[in-house]
């Protein structure tokens, strides 16, 4: 294999490299011996969640690391029989290698999945519509249309400071200093020719047919005269009952997003509080003996970078995390959480891939899980999966590597809760790019991107156990299989808080900014 130069840090996990070397070779792309294993593996599982270098692991075997004609493992391409030997399955074992779901695939199969989990038509996803006060119900999903209670305005009122009128001017003015107020009750009738201090919001008087505004008005000798150049007009400054909406009128759809403006819309509307789609609950299960949860690494431990991140990661999404958990590699902990959750989604990190503690699978047949999704071709992530656990409990299992789970929760995590909990999907947001991405042979690419002007720029630390490209990221960037060249349109997923304050990262001198070609 061909050695490539990682950038100052830029590391793309491993087989990318062995592909694009052997890309370059003549010869026929066969499918290498492989044995049957018990259980649902992939072997480019192990490239995605562990960095496992192919290369190496051939040498070690006693096989040249460059073969004159070497042989491209594609999990399923067909070898004629003369030239594999014949592997050994045990009976009734699944076969080891099935084609990964592509990354679009993926993604609309997690949106559709809680779908044959709702129980009636008048019913959430999550279980009967959960009313909430006013002040509780930003950030919740509207789980009915939102229509008015009452007009609005409830009455004719007053759009700014000054005198209601009563016909053509001049008018009289009563004696004394009275005034209409704002949030008292109706006056008495104006009679014709006659005009009256009133303040913006209060409501007309029967008989009124204009509002005269202050700075246009003259006042004097019990009189009040139109200044010139402001002639009055039948209902000027005057907000009519119903202007905005009549009650009965549709304001939102069920499925909006509540805002503070929304909630001063349903306020004015007549509601008191709202009825929203019940947050799914998540429970996270971070898995691996290796991960500590304070202080530096040592002695081949590393810091858990995910236990901190998903919660707050899954809230943005619209969830109600209940508990993160730290088991370790402990199959009987992990089947125990498992089996025994309450939770309508459970995380997992790490131990979707075939190695001898990833015990994700294996846990799943205990349980006689549907597996949904095993496996997708995308980078990072690869290992990533979805299972039904029962009617109306799924289990979404994110790699271990950090990069490698983002990608695994906006692939799959993000399109499952979007559906539990009403939102609609997000309109494609397509960009050009700034520079030239390299992408992968088969699978799809999302890369970390700041945006400047228009244009996507790729950002350098973007391999599967990196998170400072992401962190000053305004999206992923979705590359196609074979990559995408300068100013090729495309798509970019948001991430739940890009708009909130501005990109960290900054030029071309920035270190986290990519130089013209990432690769």
């Amino acid at each position: 294999m061909t050695d490539r130069d990682p950038r100052g840090g830029d590391a793309l996990d491993r087989e990318l490299d062995e592909a694009l070397a052997l890309a370059k070779d003549q010869g026929p792309y066969t499918r290498r011996a492989e044995t049957w294993a018990e259980g649902p593996v992939h072997r480019d599982d192990a490239d995605d969640a562990e960095g496992v270098d192919h290369a190496d692991d051939l040498e070690s075997r006693g096989h040249p690391e460059k073969p004159e004609k070497p042989e491209w493992t594609d999990p399923w391409t067909t070898v004629p029989r003369d030239r594999a030997p014949r592997a050994r399955r045990p009976s009734g074992a699944p076969a080891r290698h099935r084609p990964a779901t592509t990354w679009p695939d993926a993604r609309a199969i997690a949106a559709r999945a809680p779908r044959k989990s709702r129980p009636s038509p008048t019913t959430t996803l999550n279980g009967p519509p959960l009313a909430r006060p006013l002040a509780e119900a930003v950030g919740h999903v509207l789980a009915a249309p939102l229509t008015a209670l009452t007009d609005l305005p409830s009455f004719d009122t007053s759009a700014m400071d000054g005198w209601a009128l009563a016909g053509p001017g001049p008018w009289r003015l009563p004696a004394g200093e009275q005034s209409i107020l704002a949030g008292h009750a109706e006056s008495d009738p104006l009679p014709d020719g006659h005009a009256i201090r009133i303040a913006t919001g209060a409501r007309i008087p029967p008989g009124a047919t204009a509002v005269l505004r202050t700075e246009h008005g003259t006042a004097g000798d019990g009189w009040l005269y139109a200044a010139p150049g402001h002639p009055v007009t039948p209902g000027q400054d005057i907000r009519p009952r119903g202007q905005e909406c009549r009650s009965g009128d549709l304001l939102l759809p069920a499925g909006a997003l509540v805002t503070p403006v929304i909630l001063g819309l349903a306020a004015a509307a007549g509601y008191d509080d709202l009825p929203t789609v019940p947050r799914p609950r998540v429970e996270i299960l971070v898995l691996g003996d290796e991960l500590l949860r304070e202080g530096l690494p040592h002695d081949g431990r590393i810091r858990d970078a995910l236990g901190p991140m998903l919660a707050p990661w899954l809230r943005a999404l619209g969830a109600e995390p209940t508990a993160t958990r730290r088991l370790g590699d402990d199959a009987e902990a992990l089947y125990a959480a498992v089996a025994g959750s309450s939770a309508d989604v459970v995380l997992t990190t790490g131990g979707t891939a075939a190695g001898p503690v990833d015990h994700v699978h294996p846990t799943l047949r205990r349980l006689d899980a549907e597996l949904l999704v095993d496996g997708v071709a995308v980078r990072p992530g690869h290992p990533m999966l979805l299972a039904r656990l029962a009617l109306g409990k799924h289990l979404v299992g994110l790699p271990g590597n950090p990069l490698a789970a983002v990608s695994g929760l906006l692939t799959l995590a993000e399109p499952l809760l979007r559906t539990l909990t009403g939102r609609p999907a997000a309109t494609p947001c397509p960009a050009p790019l700034a520079a030239a991405v390299q992408g992968h042979p088969r699978d799809t690419r999302l890369v970390p991107v700041v945006f400047r002007g228009d244009e996507a720029l790729p950002l350098r630390f973007n391999g599967p156990a990196m998170l400072r490209g992401v962190a000053v990221a305004d999206g992923l960037a979705v590359i196609p299989p074979g990559g995408a060249d300068r100013g090729s349109e495309v798509e970019v997923l948001d991430l739940p808080w890009s708009a909130a304050w501005p990109s960290a990262a900054g030029g071309p001198g920035d270190p986290a900014v990519g130089p013209g070609h990432l690769l």
